[in-house]
């Protein structure tokens, strides 16, 4: 056998590396802001993530732990993000540059409208709170920092007639920390805005010698419409979503929305919302309410910002109607 020079195989493997590491500079770095590890939107980030890393060549998706909405929108503004998910009333103020963005707006654009998100209210049976305005005089979470819980949250708790900084005790929690503390009695109720069934109010419900108990909010709708717009509808959290829940708990909903920056270029966004749609089944097997990313609910109706061009293309192809 003729010996190959030590040289020749060293030229070889530099070589081979170069390859390597061409194409890996040649992959697009996707980046999508999720939320909290106790939520909806990590597992379903988890599973955008790896459906366009498997069926987008060049594609390199990953999903980030964030404080969910509003942290994920002004990513987005930052260019430190490619992709988010938020609730829909936050994007509206992003798109504004009022509230939280004030000084800071965000062109975002809805690449696909997500999943119902349904407005949690929790306690514990003999906490003394039967209805909204038990609030008053309790400690409570409203959500963590960055959140949209947070926005909608506060948007309630008007609704209702309180002031969240003079009648009651808050915290700004995750669901996962705020499930913690009502545990530990740190706590008397926390919001949530999330997907049925969120891990974390699961957790509470199962907890031995706690009965819990969910709030009903679906009258304050109305009042939320007429100061923000129509941005909410009514709806309820099925008896037996949670363990120990017994009836039905009538809730106040927001959509969920797959957004990115305007600058995304069209062939991008088109490329996402038609992986996402082809595979959808991949997203169903990690959680349920992504059966609800259906052309159907692709309307002005439920995305309060204006669309991606590129995702307008996508769904013209589909026959939906804008």
């Amino acid at each position: 056998m003729t010996r190959r020079p030590a040289s020749i195989i060293l030229s070889a493997i530099a070589g081979a590396a170069l390859i390597a590491s061409a194409a890996l500079a040649q992959q697009q770095a996707i980046s999508i802001g999720t939320g909290g590890t106790g939520g909806v939107y990590y597992p379903m980030g988890g599973a955008i993530a790896n459906a366009l890393s498997k069926y987008l060549p060049g594609v390199q998706a990953t999903a980030e732990v964030t404080g969910a909405s509003v942290d994920n929108l002004k990513l987005i503004g930052a260019g430190q993000s490619e992709v988010g998910f938020t609730m829909a009333d936050t994007a509206l103020e992003a798109v504004k540059g009022v509230d939280k963005f004030k000084g800071n707006k965000v062109d975002a654009r809805t690449l696909l409208v997500l999943y119902p998100n349904r407005m949690h209210v929790v306690t514990t049976e003999g906490s003394g709170i039967e209805k909204m305005t038990d609030l008053k005089g309790k400690r409570v979470s409203t959500g963590s920092p960055g959140s949209g819980t947070e926005v909608t949250a506060f948007r309630l708790i008007e609704a209702a007639g309180l002031d969240r900084d003079k009648d009651m005790k808050r915290e700004r929690l995750s669901v996962a920390e705020s499930v913690n503390a009502i545990k530990d009695g740190k706590i008397d109720a926390f919001f949530w805005v999330g997907g049925l069934p969120t891990a974390a109010v699961t957790d509470h419900g199962a907890t031995p010698g706690v009965k819990i108990k969910m709030i009903d909010q679906a009258d304050l709708v109305e009042k939320m419409n007429a100061k923000h717009g129509q941005l909410y509808v009514t709806d309820v959290i099925p008896a037996g979503t949670y363990p120990g829940q017994d009836k039905d708990n009538k809730i106040a909903v927001v959509w969920n929305l797959l957004v990115a920056s305007d600058k995304m270029p069209d062939q991008m966004a088109y490329d996402i919302v038609k992986t996402i749609f082809e595979h959808k089944p991949d997203l169903v097997a990690v959680h349920r309410e992504a059966n609800s990313i259906d052309l159907k609910n692709q309307t002005n109706a439920n995305s309060s910002i204006p669309w991606h061009p590129g995702a307008l293309k996508y769904f013209s192809e589909k026959g939906v109607q804008m």
